[in-house]
């Protein structure tokens, strides 16, 4: 599609945005975060440039978002801290650093996550909470620090640890990828598979045939812990604990570098403190010391994200 026939589609579906009732166009401000053109670009790109596939996409999401209470997911902490410990235990995400464009770096240890030690809807709360707090907190600041709008990042997935145990996994997995595909789409540019273990190599085999090519070309599979090849793009204290196994130019002190998954780590304890603080301002009180399951309406698993994820586990399946 030409340049002009997408701006004549961004144009035309942020038209549709304003016919939108005044309780869809308060969640949709606060999403796009006074980028609208942008926003719907990211849909557009998610339904090939289908002015009325993107339209039902992005009032499905706006839905989403208000029957979920999405805009004020950044204020419901998971207390006490003693399971929020657990849950970054279980599952392991991070911010390892930038990019030297200033884009932020996502670490994520799929292999070694267990999500065991809380239940589904702990996990897809913190996932949805790091989602925003990403896309309100990280980004804008990254934006005002580099003077130019940034509004996606990089992410590098680990694979160490990767077993047919995984099977047990998925379900969760499957939750997330869709939930990321309906209502975050096109947030990534590039996605770093490092420490692939041999199963991986059965599993990619199989998905990768499955994904549109705009997909197929964020995903690049490293060599080894990709240390070496991800200084291109970042510097050595962006490169996540995980990457410097391998890497010549690693300090010979890479057991002391944090582990960005870890609640003591930078990121987690300035997410934690926020929600904290957000939910104390919203309501005027302490904050409580226990707290029942956040619950969100789960997707249908139709998305790209679900077919990917029920092939990986045909693909495991054959590997026993």
């Amino acid at each position: 599609m030409s340049m002009a026939s997408q701006q004549e589609a961004i144009k035309q579906l942020i038209a549709l945005m304003e016919q939108v009732d005044d309780h869809l166009k308060a969640t949709f401000k606060n999403m796009h975060q006074g980028h609208p053109s942008e926003t719907v670009s990211r849909f557009l790109k998610a339904r090939e440039w289908n002015v009325p596939k993107t339209h039902k996409m992005l009032l499905d999401c706006l839905n989403w978002r208000i029957n979920n209470d999405i805009d004020s997911v950044l204020s419901k902490p998971i207390i006490p801290v003693d399971l929020y410990r657990a849950v970054r235990d279980s599952q392991l995400v991070g911010l390892s650093g930038y990019t030297k464009e200033g884009l932020p770096v996502f670490a994520i240890g799929v292999g070694m996550s267990t999500f065991d030690k809380a239940s589904v809807n702990f996990y897809l709360q913190s996932h949805i909470q790091i989602n925003e707090y990403r896309d309100r907190v990280i980004l804008p600041a990254a934006s005002k620090k580099h003077g130019r709008h940034i509004s996606n990042c990089y992410k590098i997935l680990d694979m160490t640890g990767l077993k047919l145990c995984a099977l047990s996994q998925l379900k969760l997995l499957t939750i997330i990828s869709t939930v990321d595909d309906l209502n975050y789409p096109e947030k990534t540019v590039t996605y770093y598979i490092v420490n692939a273990p041999y199963v991986f190599s059965a599993c990619w085999k199989a998905v990768k045939p499955l994904l549109h090519e705009r997909t197929r070309k964020k995903v690049q599979v490293l060599q080894g812990s990709g240390g070496d090849e991800l200084l291109k793009i970042m510097d050595q204290a962006s490169l996540p604990h995980f990457c410097r196994r391998e890497n010549s130019r690693s300090s010979h002190n890479s057991s002391r570098v944090s582990d960005c998954f870890s609640l003591d780590h930078p990121f987690h304890q300035q997410l934690y403190s926020y929600v904290k603080q957000q939910q104390s301002q919203i309501h005027h009180y302490k904050v409580p010391t226990k707290q029942g399951s956040y619950h969100f309406s789960m997707p249908n698993a139709d998305s790209d994200g679900a077919i990917i994820v029920e092939t990986i586990k045909s693909a495991l399946k054959e590997q026993r």
